[in-house]
């Protein structure tokens, strides 16, 4: 299903990937193409693929935008954001194995390496496009939380529940795009900030 699926929304969306691609390449300089090493599968590491969002000399590694009015965000990128056309090109990432269609969403290598066993199950499945905790909340959602609905789809993974989660991802993209920027990335980072001031 993945590769079907994929290499059918690439034939469609070629065209939408190529204005994209004009789009970024005419409003600032740098690669179309922002790649990053992310954790993988059962922990091994792959190059993630997105259309650049951000201008070209900001750290690949710093924390997500937390809003559109964010200065390291392109005009062209926050639309890509704000309607999750950056992550078409992982795709590719689907049809060389790297990822799924549905998956938990793939984080930076030293995140997966502070996990205790438990939360490591959470590598126990190919990482996703979209997965139950972006149909759930996505940037709602501090990364505690997103890591129990993760939890939650490793244990109960079946093709109707993947069909239910791209069902709700397409619906979810048409009507809600202010929920991708993170309002809070973990509530024991937020505790600790409130103790050090």
């Amino acid at each position: 299903m993945d590769i079907a699926l994929s290499l059918l929304g690439l034939g469609l969306l070629y065209p939408v990937m190529i204005v994209v691609a004009t789009a970024i390449r005419c409003e600032s300089p740098g690669p179309v193409i922002f790649r990053q090493r992310r954790a993988g599968y059962g922990g091994k590491p792959f190059v993630m693929l997105k259309f650049r969002s951000m201008r070209p000399e900001v750290d690949a590694y710093g924390p997500s935008p937390a809003g559109g009015e964010d200065p390291r965000l392109t005009r062209v990128g926050r639309f890509l954001r704000e309607t999750s056309l950056d992550e078409l090109p992982q795709l590719f990432n689907v049809l060389e194995g790297a990822m799924s269609l549905v998956g938990p969403r793939p984080l930076y290598e030293r995140q997966a390496e502070s996990w205790d066993a438990r939360r490591r199950r959470r590598l126990d499945v190919r990482p996703g496009i979209t997965g139950w905790a972006q149909v759930s909340g996505r940037g709602d959602l501090p990364i505690e939380d997103k890591i129990e609905l993760d939890l939650w789809y490793v244990q109960r993974q079946s093709l109707r529940v993947d069909l239910k989660i791209l069902w709700a991802t397409l619906a979810n993209t048409v009507k809600n795009r202010g929920n991708i920027y993170e309002k809070q990335y973990s509530r024991a980072r937020k505790r600790e900030q409130a103790q050090g001031a």
